[in-house]
């Protein structure tokens, strides 16, 4: 059964006059209606660009796009990328919505919040100036904003960090879109007010039943969240497996070293954190190899230098589990004394 997007060999390109900048790189992936997907990994790996495309957000006349994002939508599929600007204009906002990780940037400051809410609802609706405003009143009310009849009046510098993120999430949800990507929800934010934001979008996800990307590059926050997990780097999915796959049995030495840099409650004293070594890399020129290989502690182990000499493949070692790395996962096991099954 075919799922809500289906991403197939998505790639994003930016010629610069230092050389061509491979931010996204043969990325596929799938989300469905009411299933959360995470997408994972260090500032620059390539998570908000391919999104953006999906969006059609990039400047085609400085974007080199290729490969396929399939909406399957009930009156039949569309590739967004393929599809003329105009038509995925109308997608924007209605079927597909974002929620952008600065919200104080991305909210007009001389317009009241209601009245950018409203002007996008009425972009899909018929109704008066009053209608909208009184939607926008019942969408600050949906997302926990107090008295929101009398704030939809008020100006976003009037708004809490927390709150103004409640609003962005207000004006993405206003149309009731299948899919809603949140790039960087909680940056910024305190923990408490992380955790609200994340449970507002479960909240409103299993009321409208969509399909939600949450873009992060804390593993932490996505452990109560997501359903499925790519972790994201040098511009190319990884790993790509389950929640718990990801947390308790995972394949990559990327991922193993992002986990190892989270404080555990239940290893409080015992779990001493790793910083991974190095920088990621530069994505205009990428090692010949696998681009993790100048940070991982592993690379002696496998055997013929494959790991600086060839890329490997996103291949699959267990069901469902995806890695992309010459290590299988017994010698994962065996490297870093992690039970195979255990939580």
């Amino acid at each position: 059964m075919s799922k809500f997007l289906e991403v197939k060999n998505l790639s994003v390109s930016f010629p610069t006059e230092d050389g061509l900048v491979k931010a996204s790189n043969d990325v596929s992936y799938s989300v469905d209606l009411g299933e959360t997907l995470a997408i994972v990994g260090e500032s620059g790996s390539g998570k908000s660009v391919s999104n953006l495309a999906i969006m059609g957000l990039h400047n085609p006349t400085m974007t080199q796009i290729s490969g396929s994002a399939w909406l399957n939508l009930p009156d039949g599929p569309i590739d967004v990328i393929s599809a003329p600007a105009e038509k995925v204009r109308r997608l924007r906002g209605k079927v597909m919505s974002m929620i952008f990780q600065d919200p104080m940037s991305a909210l007009h400051p001389y317009y009241s919040v209601g009245n950018q809410i409203a002007e996008a609802w009425s972009l899909y609706n018929d109704g008066s100036k009053r209608d909208g405003m009184a939607r926008a009143a019942e969408m600050l009310d949906l997302v926990g904003i107090p008295s929101a009849k009398d704030r939809v009046k008020d100006f976003p510098h009037q708004f809490s960090g927390g709150m103004r993120q409640r609003v962005m999430i207000a004006m993405a949800l206003v149309n009731n879109p299948s899919l809603l990507i949140a790039d960087e929800p909680t940056t910024a934010l305190d923990v408490t007010v992380q955790s609200q934001i994340l449970k507002l979008i479960q909240e409103i996800q299993k009321e409208f039943n969509m399909a939600v990307i949450l873009i992060t590059h804390d593993l932490g926050v996505v452990a109560e969240v997501a359903d499925k997990v790519c972790v994201m780097y040098g511009g190319k999915i990884v790993e790509n497996a389950g929640i718990d796959e990801i947390f308790y049995r995972s394949q990559h030495p990327y991922t193993i070293g992002l986990l190892d840099s989270i404080p555990r409650v239940d290893k409080l004293g015992s779990h001493r954190l790793k910083a991974i070594p190095g920088q990621p890399p530069s994505l205009i020129g990428l090692p010949t190899g696998c681009a993790f290989a100048p940070r991982c502690e592993f690379v002696s182990q496998v055997a013929g230098s494959l790991c600086t000499t060839q890329n490997p493949d996103l291949s699959e070692k267990t069901t469902g589990h995806f890695s992309r790395c010459f290590l299988e996962p017994e010698q994962i096991v065996t490297l870093t004394g992690r039970k195979a099954s255990a939580k």
